[in-house]
């Protein structure tokens, strides 16, 4: 992990003592328009997604976009029709970090990563822009996982919850907790 990297989760505070004021509250510790909001992009791995689940990706990202530019893009899975997971993985990477750009603020989901409450997340968005990134990227990894590449390139590693969580669940929880984290941030009441 990088300096920038430390010095986001030291800025972070991700211990249990930390707070921010809940959604909905005009007692924000963020000025209302005091957050840079950088552009999102998620970086999904995967097979086709359902319409059921389009239609309620689509729904969130709608509402982000209303704070900030959101692209989801969704990267298939074993692109290259590789017989083994090794290969598959490494597949996957080098696809996931064709799509990466050097000033990008990249974090991984991964089951071993840091875990975020909500109000975490809220500030790993506004600390973000305080990076010199010009981008946030989110990398959801296929049915395998992150390759060794996106690992080495990635400031920040969180999980979104202590289960494991199916990619197609992660994007869904990851697009409604982007969400709410402007909610959070904005000081404003978070609508369903």
């Amino acid at each position: 992990m990088g300096t920038a990297a430390f010095q986001l989760c030291a800025g972070l505070n991700l211990s249990a003592s930390s707070h921010l004021h809940v959604q909905g509250s005009t007692n924000s510790k963020f000025a209302p328009q005091s957050v840079r909001a950088l552009p999102i992009r998620i970086l999904s791995v995967g097979k086709k997604r359902s319409r059921g689940l389009q239609l309620m990706v689509d729904a969130y990202v709608e509402k982000i976009k209303y704070y900030c530019s959101v692209e989801d893009v969704l990267i298939r899975s074993n692109p290259r029709n590789a017989r083994d997971q090794r290969a598959q993985v490494d597949d996957e990477d080098m696809a996931v970090m064709n799509l990466i750009r050097s000033d990008d603020w990249v974090v991984m989901l991964d089951e071993h990563g840091r875990d975020l409450r909500s109000e975490q997340m809220a500030e790993l968005v506004a600390d973000a822009g305080n990076t010199g990134a010009s981008r946030i990227s989110f990398c959801i990894g296929g049915p395998y996982g992150h390759g060794r590449k996106i690992r080495e390139r990635a400031n920040l590693s969180i999980k979104l919850s202590s289960m494991v969580l199916n990619h197609q669940i992660a994007l869904l929880v990851l697009v409604e907790q982007l969400y709410r984290s402007w909610t959070i941030l904005r000081g404003q009441k978070y609508h369903h």
